[in-house]
């Protein structure tokens, strides 16, 4: 039987598209619960400026780390011989390491210069961690996208678990012993590392004689063969990842308190759903879209995964974003009521993001990197220059800027996703007003919800 509207699922799980996602989805569930329980005991542990610091440490890694492997990993599932792959995944860990150790270089002589140009004092002292934090996080995208090639989503689940194990372990146990920032940082690099041993371990067990085909002239073949990503789908991805992080640390410089660390706690809630399902479909999507391509099926396969994004993802995410700000101060303490705030505000731009981004992979896979470079660096001088224009203009509303800038600019990407891939509204049949009667259902349970808990918390935990 439905519920609230949802469909039978038993015809999508009959298809290898569905049971991959859902062993990625399984295994993200259960990464992301553990991270989403440790929260309400992390915000007691730590305080807003700590979280502001550590949204400093992470921005600053997102844009770095994104384009490390000078995106030869997003490759790794394209050529059809795999001595082709694992020379792109050779290509990609080498990069890894030469871009971690070329950012160590001036943040060893430059610590102070630094710190200031980030707007965060406290950050010089943890700076070193920023190249090793590079590293990691880079080379286990690459192992990754290998394993993604090789269809082990089990395995990818079971890092996934470990990552969340290892990072909430890291964080409570320092938080516990009052390491304050530095706590929640070194916890952040215990989950950018975890995992990374088995992914290469499954490489050396499985794969070890395709490891004897990656020589000087094969690499130098490979990176010819497919330069327009270190070309082009390199700047588009520091563009993004810049587009979305850069505001972060404006934010933390140009705002008074910790808006940043309140920021920061809003976007780990909102982050989830696009984690738990996005990111295991952007996975599954990039190991099958390829095929769809070649056969011309490409328009109606990403409309069927456009739809069941649709009905999974997006009614939850308005649910909490309707509850949030009630909801907020009695979960996470009367101190973060500000993030609940937040969440509500950017609700729609992480419905369009949510929506985009596992398909984006769409314009790599048809060639189109200039295309998305132009998108990528668009975004970057738009939600940036928003950013700047509230901090100069309207001092008091630079966030609130920030949520604007993003759900315009994903609306953009989401157009230009369909155009790319071809989809057309015939694709959809009768799903789309099955999907708006779903959200629907989660926007009334919501105002219930909500009026429940307004009704409720005076009384059982004295909030007014």
């Amino acid at each position: 039987m439905a519920v609230f509207g949802l469909p039978k699922w038993s015809f999508m799980f009959r298809s290898g598209f569905f049971r991959s996602a859902s062993l990625l989805v399984g295994g993200t569930a259960i990464a992301q619960g553990l991270s989403l329980l440790a929260l309400p005991l992390l915000t007691r542990l730590y305080g807003p400026s700590d979280f502001s610091v550590l949204a400093v440490y992470a921005s600053a890694l997102g844009i770095v780390s994104a384009a490390a492997c000078l995106r030869f990993e997003i490759a790794i599932p394209l050529p059809l011989k795999d001595r082709d792959a694992i020379n792109l995944l050779a290509l990609a860990l080498g990069s890894s390491a030469t871009i971690s150790l070329l950012i160590a270089l001036p943040i060893a002589i430059f610590p102070y210069e630094i710190a200031k140009f980030f707007a965060s004092p406290q950050l010089e002292a943890y700076l070193w961690l920023l190249p090793v934090g590079v590293w990691l996080s880079s080379s286990y995208s690459a192992l990754q996208f290998w394993a993604t090639r090789k269809k082990k989503f089990g395995l990818i689940s079971r890092t996934r678990i470990s990552q969340a194990i290892g990072g909430v372990g890291a964080q409570v146990g320092l938080g516990l012993c009052g390491l304050n920032s530095l706590g929640l940082i070194l916890g952040q690099l215990v989950n950018n590392c975890a995992g990374i041993f088995g992914l290469t371990r499954q490489v050396y067990k499985t794969d070890r004689r395709l490891l004897c085909t990656i020589g000087r002239q094969q690499l130098a073949r490979t990176f010819k063969e497919y330069e327009r990503f270190p070309k082009y789908s390199t700047l588009e991805s520091l563009a993004n990842s810049t587009g979305i992080q850069l505001p972060i640390i404006l934010i933390a410089g140009f705002s008074i308190g910790g808006e940043a660390g309140y920021l920061m706690l809003a976007s780990r809630i909102m982050a989830a759903p696009l984690t738990l399902i996005g990111g295991a479909v952007s996975q599954v999507y990039l190991s099958q879209a390829p095929e769809e391509l070649r056969n011309g099926n490409l328009g109606a396969f990403t409309a069927k995964v456009l739809s069941g994004l649709m009905r999974t993802g997006v009614g939850p995410l308005v649910f909490i974003g309707v509850i949030s700000p009630t909801l907020f101060p009695i979960v996470f303490g009367e101190n973060w009521q500000r993030a609940g705030e937040m969440v509500a505000w950017m609700t729609p731009w992480f419905l369009l993001q949510f929506l985009s981004s596992p398909l984006s992979m769409v314009l790599h896979i048809t060639q189109n990197q200039r295309l998305a470079l132009g998108l990528q660096i668009g975004g970057l001088l738009f939600r940036v220059g928003s950013v700047l224009l509230a901090a100069y203009w309207v001092k008091n509303f630079i966030f609130e800027f920030y949520a604007i800038s993003g759900l315009v600019f994903y609306l953009i990407y989401i157009l230009v996703i369909g155009c790319i891939s071809k989809v057309r509204l015939q694709h959809f049949n009768k799903g789309l007003v099955v999907n708006l009667s779903i959200v629907a259902g989660w926007v009334f349970i919501g105002i219930i919800v909500k009026y429940v808990i307004d009704y409720s918390a005076p009384l059982l935990f004295g909030l007014s």
